[in-house]
Order: structure tokens, then sequence, then C-alpha cells
């Protein structure tokens, strides 16, 4: 006999947006409730603000939302492209993957807002670490 179980499939989504300095390992992060070029937009913004003595190099995929007509990069922004189809080579994907495989592994949910808490967590542990940060993300092309 085959059991019943009832189920309801929700599907409810939050972005976290990361720039990582792979040098000292310091963290900026902002979780926004979609992912295009205005909320880009907004994040960059953000960055600019918290460094505003400093020039900053975005190095950034080619996702559409990154490369939008409609994106404001802030004056103390510039950026960089990465090649097409290159993830190994973005730092911040290093980030993704620690916060999948440790703060996110088999793990079921009753809401949005306890992921949210969770991705807070996360990013918060890693800002407080920027050495760790450091570890995963200082590639030697990027030293060199």
């Amino acid at each position: 006999m085959r059991p019943i179980v009832p189920a309801q499939v929700i599907r409810e989504y939050v972005y976290a947006y990361v720039a990582v300095c792979p040098f000292t390992g310091h963290l900026d992060a902002l979780i926004l409730p979609c992912v295009d070029a205005d909320a880009m937009s907004i994040f960059l913004e953000e960055i600019a603000v918290e460094h505003a003595e400093e020039r900053v190099v975005a190095i950034m995929d080619q996702a559409g939302w990154h490369k939008a007509n409609s994106l404001k990069i802030p004056e103390n922004i510039t950026i960089t492209w990465l090649p097409s189809y290159s993830p190994e080579l973005n730092p911040v994907e290093h980030i993704w993957e620690e916060i999948r495989e440790k703060w996110f592994p088999n793990r079921i949910f009753k809401s949005l807002d306890e992921v949210v808490d969770q991705l807070e967590k996360a990013l918060r542990w890693l800002m407080d670490s920027p050495e760790y940060v450091r570890s995963m993300t200082c590639f030697a092309w990027i030293l060199n």
C-alpha cells in the first residue's frame, strides 16, 4: 500500500548579493527580494557608500542583471568582466558553495523568514571571519 503524505510545494525566493575583497577577506552583503538591474544598482550603491574613500574594482560574471543597460554604476566602482561560462574564476562562487554546504545542507525550513535568518547567520559569520574568506577567495591569478 502506498502511503499518503500531504505536501505543499511553495516556491518563495530571496537573493543574497555579495562582494568580497580577496586581499583582505572583507565581505559586503545585502539580502534583497529580487534579482534584476534595479536591485544590483542598489547593491552597488551600498558598496560605493561603504567604500566611499576607495576605488572598487568589481569582478563580475556576465549575468543579465550585471550587464543591463539600466544598471547604475557608481563613480568609485569599475566593473571588470569574467569570461562567459567561467564560474570557477569568480571568487564569490566559493562563498555560495560555503553557504550551501555548511549552512543549508539537507534542511527544511518552515518559512522564508527562517531561510533569511539562516542566511543572515551565515553571512555574518563570514563577515566576522575575514581570514577564512580570504583563504577561499584569494586566487593566485588575482594576486598576480
